[in-house]
C-alpha cells in the first residue's frame, strides 16, 4: 500500500516539474522571439524602459485590472516608463510575432529594447514594479 502512495506522489512530482519546466521554456521562447521587435512600434523610444501591452476591447480583466495597474505604474514612475498598447483584435500579425495566446499579456522591456519578462493575464502593479525594479527604479 506504501509503495503505491510513494509511486504515485513521485509520478505526480514528476508532472508538475515537467509542467514547470515547460512553462519556463515557453517563457524563454517567447521573450527570445520578440527579441528586437520593439522597434517595430513607430512611438518606441529607444534608450527607455517599455512596457507593451496587448489587449482587445472586449477584455474585461484589461479594463479593470491591468489599465489601473498600468496606470498607477506610469503615474508613479512618469517620464521613465513607456506603455505601448496594442489591440491584438486590430493588429494579430503583432500579437502573432510576439507570441501572444492571450489578452492581457505584458511584455516588459528594459532601456535597450530587449524584453526581460513576460506575463500573461493581468499582472498587478507591484509585480510589473519588480520586474523593472533592475532598470528602472
Amino acid at each position: 500500500m506504501n509503495s503505491d502512495l510513494i509511486l504515485r506522489l513521485l509520478i505526480a512530482a514528476g508532472i508538475s516539474g515537467l509542467g514547470v519546466t515547460l512553462y519556463i521554456f515557453g517563457n524563454r521562447l517567447i521573450l527570445a522571439r520578440a527579441s528586437n521587435k520593439v522597434k517595430q512600434f513607430e512611438n518606441y523610444q529607444t534608450g527607455q524602459a517599455a512596457i507593451v501591452y496587448f489587449t482587445t476591447p472586449t477584455c474585461a480583466p484589461c479594463k479593470t485590472i491591468q489599465r489601473p495597474a498600468l496606470e498607477s505604474l506610469k503615474k508613479e514612475l512618469g517620464e521613465r516608463l513607456q506603455i505601448i498598447e496594442v489591440d491584438a483584435s486590430q493588429r494579430p500579425d503583432l500579437a502573432q510575432d510576439w507570441g501572444v495566446l492571450s489578452v492581457p499579456t505584458t511584455f516588459v522591456i528594459d532601456s535597450t529594447g530587449n524584453p526581460r519578462h513576460v506575463n500573461h493575464g493581468a499582472t498587478s502593479a507591484e509585480k510589473l514594479t519588480n520586474q523593472l525594479e533592475d532598470f528602472v527604479i
